[in-house]
Formats: structure tokens, sequence, C-alpha cells
């Protein structure tokens, strides 16, 4: 089981705060978006694929493919031109929340790509989310 969600980061006097973004909803440019996928995992998986595929709008704010430790997992996050993947070589069963921000370039309206999970010696453990439509202004 999994979820998957799209936020925008505003600052208030208490610090910044995720508002979840809804079918349709309007950003602006310059807006900071959180990509934010939540993983439960009811056994160990080893060698897992996890794709993130983003609208055409949002480019992320680190532009580094590189090995990242985040809560006590270790993985590979590969930054390409329409998804951010990620590569666990084991996952242990439990709740993983993974968290990158996203920066609101374009106007328009654009569709939010689904985000696929897999794992590679075992197909059948797979799950995919929907996919978002976002307006920019």
């Amino acid at each position: 089981m999994w979820q998957h969600g799209l936020f925008i980061r505003t600052n208030t006097s208490e610090g910044p705060v995720l508002v979840e973004l809804k079918e349709g909803d309007q950003v602006n440019l310059g807006d900071k978006v959180v990509s934010r996928i939540v993983i439960q995992s009811d056994r160990d998986m080893e060698f897992v694929h996890l794709k993130d595929m983003r609208a055409a709008a949002l480019e992320p704010e680190n532009s580094l493919s590189g090995y990242r430790w985040q809560g006590g997992l270790g993985y590979y996050e590969s930054i390409r031109d329409a998804s951010v993947n990620f590569f666990f070589d084991h996952l242990p069963k439990g709740s993983w929340v993974f968290e990158y921000t996203l920066n609101v370039t374009q106007k328009g309206n654009f569709s939010n790509g689904i985000s696929l999970i897999q794992c590679m010696y075992a197909p059948s453990f797979s799950s995919h989310s929907e996919g978002l439509k976002i307006r920019v202004e």
C-alpha cells in the first residue's frame, strides 16, 4: 500500500506549511511544490524501483542524481527529464516517506503523471498511483 501527493509549500509566521493539491487546483509561477510518496510495506523487499513521473511545468529543485540516505534507508535517486527514479537494494517492511521539492516554471494546464513501484525480481509486486491535473497561472 502506498500514497502519492503533491503539496504547495507556503511560509507562515509559524513556519512552512504544506497544503495538499487537489484535482484542477491552481498554482502560480515560482511556487514550491513538494512531491510526497508514502510507502507501506508488509514485508521486506529487495531490488525495488519507484518511478515518480511529473508534470512538464515542475522542475526539481535538486537536479543532481546520487545516492541518498533518509530516515535510516539508503537508495539511489536518478533525476530524469520527466521523472524521478528511486532504486532500493533493500526496502525493509514498515512505513517510509520520500519527499522532494519542485519549482513551478511554466503557465498552462498540465497533467502530473502517475507513480509506479515494482519489485524488479518479482514483478507481480507492483502498484501505481493516480495522475493529477494542475493549472498554473
